[in-house]
């Protein structure tokens, strides 16, 4: 997985010794409210599985990225560039999501990153790596309410493809961004 850097931001795979802010991160309630159920990290364990699962998303192009102050490496937040699950054909509770064939951006920032356009500044720069990488476009899906998330994938050149329900097993408002210069 390659390394990013922008002017303030270092994005690198995540080590060891992010389990604490990995743990700080999810266990926050305003952090989680629009990510999956909601439910919030409550043990070390969790942030130690979260750590193998992130670091398993190992590719010349997609990956899992710790974003860092360039400077002095505070942590900020989570950079995700990887495959988006589709809907369970089912939906029966923990049913195995198939893949749906293309790749998703997506954030996560702790509150004290919040306003300072560290999300924006560390997706744009993915997103450059993702063309770079040969990706002909890239999607990102937000709970319908999260107008924050929302505003920061218009702000990298996202398109608002309204709602849908065909990924996550729940609904969410979709957004597309195409490579400069693509036929898709």
């Amino acid at each position: 997985m390659s390394t990013l850097r922008t002017d303030r931001l270092f994005l690198r795979p995540f080590e060891d010794g992010d389990v604490d802010f990995l743990l700080d991160l999810y266990s926050r309630p305003e952090v989680m409210r629009f990510i999956g159920d909601g439910s919030v990290q409550t043990t070390r364990a969790q942030a130690e599985q979260r750590l193998v699962r992130y670091r398993a998303v190992d590719d010349p192009v997609q990956g899992i990225w710790a974003i860092t102050d360039a400077g002095s490496g505070d942590r900020y937040g989570t950079l995700l560039l990887k495959g988006l699950p589709a809907s369970a054909p089912d939906r029966r509770p923990g049913a195995p999501r198939p893949e749906s064939g293309h790749i998703e951006i997506g954030w996560h920032l702790h509150p004290d990153a919040w306003g300072r356009g560290v999300a924006t500044e560390a997706a744009a720069a993915v997103l450059g790596h993702a063309w770079s990488g040969g990706l002909s476009h890239v999607l990102a899906v937000t709970h319908p309410d999260n107008v924050a998330s929302q505003a920061v994938a218009r702000r990298i050149g996202m398109r608002d493809l309204g709602l849908t329900d065909a990924f996550y097993d729940t609904g969410t408002a979709l957004f597309r961004v195409d490579r400069p210069g693509s036929a898709d």
